[in-house]
């Protein structure tokens, strides 16, 4: 069995092709096309041409993509989007779209409806929802909109009012227009949920054209028998399908990719993970073989939402990154980045562009193009930036860090050749032959997930039956995604009892895991 991992970022589209013991046959490393289609293609050809592999002989294909935050982050591509709330009048006083920047609302269409519906805390009925009350907004909405998300309060609790409010848009609508319900996308707390509900509804039209991108690519490279899958941001695949209903867990699956590829080639479950590409550095730590979560809200593109998303912390220090000489003599290092043109910017290339890969060559760090080009640059300047480099990245690392003591450093991606040694705070710097595309590798070894949250009365139901509860339904969420259910097994579970709540209250959330139907 053949799998192919691709991850496709701002500078650079990666591949690998591994076998079936997770042996590397195949790696390449090319740039990033405006169309993202062709710039995949161009990967997968000179991946295939490099093995004896029969193409019909892939079995899955993974995708890694960046291409739902850069929609949601430059504003473009984003469909219409209209936002049913459950919950009036009890929410009224905090609108849809509260604090969202006016540019994003505007793209999005801002077309929002307050109506009755909505759970208390304790799942029992805030008020009921009126059927004739939503079948009138969404007449009015007719060809006004191109997709529905559909809100309630505490349906993390119960989801039946979203699933009815579905029907209807079903039947006003047709059954071809997007729906994303917040129960099956965020956790508990409205506002942060509901957000993510609406940026989901938004995405519809990228992921497809991602999706459908990404099939063409394969079946022009005579890949023809593979399983397609996407990857999520905390580290695990869903499949096609699953992608296109929620396309918003694809943000921040590149910096995942890295930590998880990472993980693999120095065999290590705990550890700090740098990750350095064209224009950004990115600096993730290792718990437990998995991407360390975020514990604070998330924003995207100036939105806060409140689903899972590893902890990154990303510095403008990369390969291309721009070395300037200031007149009282200063250096700066970016964040400004010369990208895919490195090629034909960089010193070392011919170029007139001091970047930090002009400096790393200079310095004897790496061999990369024409090392005499190098000559033109001032030695005091090489070194101020040498410096610069190095202070930025140990101020990061230092910030991720968990305890004062030494910590192991596994250093991957195509930039990682400007980080100089002797980096303070760390003890040891694990390097591999790899480690240039570990984003695609760990886009090519990752399970799939499934998840589930729910609030559970102990007094009601035996601690023991909620646990089982929430894994049968995390289970089944892992199944629709594309997962083998005799693989799946549980990986993380978390309990917070809610405090001023009665019956034991308890908060509970259940991840598993497990490998690809």
């Amino acid at each position: 069995m053949y799998r192919i991992g691709i991850d496709v970022g701002g500078t650079n589209t990666d591949a690998v092709l591994m076998d079936e013991k997770n042996n590397v046959l195949s790696s390449v490393k090319s740039h990033t096309t405006l169309d993202i289609e062709s710039g995949i293609s161009n990967a997968l050809k000179e991946l295939i041409k490099n093995t004896t592999v029969d193409p019909k002989d892939i079995s899955q294909a993974m995708l890694g993509t960046t291409q739902c935050t850069n929609a949601i982050v430059e504003r473009k591509k984003l469909a219409k989007v209209g936002v049913i709330r459950l919950g009036y009048p009890a929410s009224a006083s905090v609108k849809p779209y509260a604090e969202w920047p006016e540019d994003v609302v505007k793209t999005i269409s801002g077309n929002y409806a307050l109506v009755h519906g909505g759970y208390e805390f304790d799942g029992s009925l805030l008020t009921a929802i009126d059927d004739e009350e939503i079948i009138d907004v969404l007449k009015n909405w007719q060809n006004k909109v191109e997709s529905i998300a559909i809100v309630g309060i505490f349906s993390a609790l119960h989801n039946d009012q979203e699933l009815h409010v579905q029907e209807l848009v079903r039947k006003v609508l047709g059954d071809k227009i997007p729906v994303s319900l917040s129960s099956s996308i965020g956790s508990i707390g409205i506002i942060t949920r509901e957000n993510a509900t609406i940026l989901n509804a938004s995405l519809f039209k990228v992921i497809h054209q991602v999706t459908t991108g990404f099939s063409k690519s394969l079946i022009e490279s005579g890949v023809t028998n593979a399983k397609l899958f996407l990857c999520q941001n905390d580290g695990t695949l869903m499949s096609i399908e699953f992608s296109e209903k929620y396309p918003i867990l694809t943000i921040g699956s590149g910096p995942t990719n890295s930590i998880r590829g990472a993980s693999y080639l120095a065999h290590k479950s705990n550890a700090l993970v740098l990750d350095v590409g064209g224009t950004t550095s990115d600096i993730g730590v290792l718990s437990n073989g998995f991407p360390r979560q975020s514990s604070i809200a998330v924003s995207v593109g100036g939105i806060n939402t409140n689903f899972r998303m590893p902890d990154i912390l990303s510095i403008g220090i990369g390969g291309g990154s721009i070395v300037r000489e200031l007149p009282n003599g200063d250096v700066t290092v970016g964040p400004d980045s010369v990208g895919y043109e490195i090629e034909d910017k960089a010193v070392v290339f011919g170029g007139n562009v001091i970047t930090t890969t002009d400096i790393a060559v200079k310095e004897g760090l790496a061999q990369v193009g024409d090392r005499q080009l190098t000559n033109q640059i001032d030695n005091n300047l090489s070194k101020k930036a040498l410096l610069k480099i190095q202070s930025s990245i140990e101020d990061a690392l230092d910030k991720m860090k968990t305890s004062s003591k030494d910590i192991d450093l596994i250093l991957v991606g195509g930039g990682s050749i400007i980080i100089p040694e002797g980096i303070k705070g760390v003890r040891q710097v694990f390097k591999y032959d790899h480690g240039n595309v570990a984003n695609a590798i760990g886009a090519t070894i990752a399970q799939i997930s499934g998840e589930y949250e729910k609030i559970y009365q102990y007094d009601s139901i035996p601690r023991d039956d909620a646990l089982n509860d929430a894994e049968e339904n995390a289970n089944s969420q892992a199944i629709v995604a594309g997962a083998n259910k005799n693989s799946l097994k549980m990986v993380d579970i978390e309990e917070i009892p809610l405090a001023y709540a009665p019956g034991r209250t308890t908060r509970l959330k259940i991840k598993v895991v497990g490998d690809a139907s």
